[in-house]
């Protein structure tokens, strides 16, 4: 193992969590340091609606760009090639910093 293991980003859909899960276990038993979004089950009010504020969805998107600036390279998780708005911004956002990007499907 190198001195400094390499820092991957995971980035996708909180639908595929169980995807990104199973991508963030092979990475890190190659060795590479994952972060990857923070992804919970949705807080729901009296009557059984999701309640997510939109102060708590903007926090997390930076926070998100926060990792990517961690890592050496970003993963996008992607099944069946579906790429939604949050993560396209992910993806410009790491490839203007320079971060190489990568995917589990083709686009």
């Amino acid at each position: 193992m190198p001195d400094r293991p390499e820092i991957v980003c995971i980035c996708g859909s909180a639908r595929f969590v169980d995807e990104m899960n199973a991508a963030n276990r092979e990475l890190t038993f190659a060795g590479a340091i994952v972060v990857a979004p923070g992804v919970f089950p949705p807080a729901e009010d009296h009557e059984g609606e999701e309640v997510v504020t939109f102060e708590q969805k903007s926090a997390l998107g930076a926070l998100h760009l926060r990792k990517i600036d961690l890592a050496d390279r970003v993963l996008v998780v992607n099944p069946g090639g579906y790429v939604g708005e949050s993560t396209r911004r992910e993806i410009a956002y790491a490839r203007a910093t320079g971060k190489p990007v990568s995917f589990t499907d083709p686009l």
